[in-house]
């Protein structure tokens, strides 16, 4: 379980399923998880911090997707809050915009509000607020 955790950073609930694997009594599944806690392999906000840098700056999530799969991974919402500052809020701008001008150069053969409305649509499906688009459409023009 060490070098699953020191391979990446790991939440609880992906040691739980891991474990789960390997068929372990319960208090076995404890004194594993107490050991990585105590060693500082498993650590949930070094964890949620360096999950939310990646998906952000790597894969260009917005904040709404990425606190949604922070959530089925069982984080807490405190945790997701406290942590989502290690997205800079003119790095996040700056994203939006980039990604909407992108996305919108590419809509050949619709009207500017077809063109407009799916690219709304777009962004929020990658996880951006509603609210920053919107901002980002008016700067735009």
């Amino acid at each position: 379980m060490v070098n699953y955790c020191v391979y990446q950073d790991r939440c609880h609930a992906e040691v739980e399923q891991k474990m789960k694997e390997f068929l372990l009594i319960d208090e076995a599944r404890e004194e594993i998880i107490l050991y990585l806690l105590k060693e500082n392999f498993l650590n949930e906000e070094r964890f949620t911090r360096s999950y939310i840098r990646g998906k952000f700056y790597i894969k260009h999530w917005g904040k709404n997707k990425i606190r949604m799969n922070l959530k089925q991974k069982q984080i807490s919402e405190k945790m997701i809050t406290i942590c989502l500052d290690e997205i800079d809020e003119d790095d996040y701008r700056k994203t939006i915009a980039r990604i909407y001008d992108d996305y919108i150069s590419r809509q050949k053969g619709l009207q500017e509000y077809q063109k407009k409305s799916k690219t709304i649509k777009y962004l929020m499906s990658r996880g951006f607020e509603y609210e920053f688009i919107l901002d980002t459409i008016e700067n735009y023009k």
